[in-house]
């Protein structure tokens, strides 16, 4: 009994479609639902039950060429979706500052540790300060898409928060170029982070490196940026 109910329910259409009769399309399609509600016991999706839908306001039209260059989008994709590296030689040559920063949270027992530089690897943070520098300096070979920029500073801080038993650290880079260096502060911040677990790990493997992120940059086409406090 069902399959010949869904049977007529699916032959419908074509009489209402090839009528000589004039049929509102919306109104044909109504009855239609109605008829596969009553055989499944719900309306059929809303792909199907909105495609006779003649209402302009409901319609999207799809965007037009204009409008998908003015949209903003993800500099390192090409047109068809393949990856690229951006062509930054027609902007112009300004001072680009930006800092990030991490945590890396130890625990009490590394904490003290780390404070009284007992740690058989030695001094942790001055380790970590030179390392997270070196990574700066390091990030094109790291990411594949960053330019190879020179930079002019570099700047790692890493303070002890007993609030948390955590390191806090904190990355600057400073460049004169056509590109930012927001992913060399970045880098610098996480692998000073890295390093300071490194340091830790023989005390305790349960060590997190959390909250990497840009908090201030300079320069560039998008000008100034700075993280709400």
């Amino acid at each position: 009994m069902i399959l010949r109910r869904l049977a007529v329910a699916i032959c419908r259409p074509r009489r209402f479609f090839s009528s000589n009769r004039s049929h509102d399309l919306t109104s044909a399609i109504a009855d239609l639902n109605k008829e596969m509600e009553s055989i499944f016991g719900e309306p059929p999706s809303d792909g199907f039950s909105d495609s006779g839908s003649n209402d302009p306001m409901t319609q999207q039209s799809p965007m037009t060429s204009e409008k998908m260059e003015n949209a903003p989008g993800l500099t390192h994709v090409g047109r068809t979706g393949e990856a690229q590296m951006v062509d930054v030689s027609p902007k112009e040559s300004s001072k680009r500052t930006a800092i990030a920063s991490c945590k890396v949270v130890l625990g009490k027992k590394v904490f003290d540790l780390v404070l009284a530089n007992q740690l058989a690897k030695g001094d942790v943070l001055s380790v970590a300060k030179i390392a997270g520098i070196g990574g700066a300096k390091h990030t094109s070979s790291l990411i594949p898409l960053c330019h190879n920029i020179i930079l002019s500073h570099v700047r790692v801080d890493l303070k002890m928060n007993p609030k948390d038993f955590s390191v806090d650290i904190e990355g600057e880079a400073v460049s004169t170029g056509k590109t930012g260096v927001e992913m060399e502060a970045m880098t610098a911040v996480t692998v000073a982070g890295l390093t300071v677990y490194d340091m830790c790990k023989a005390a305790s493997k349960d060590i997190r490196i959390t909250d990497v992120r840009l908090d201030h940059k300079t320069g560039g086409k998008s000008r100034d940026w700075c993280r709400e406090k």
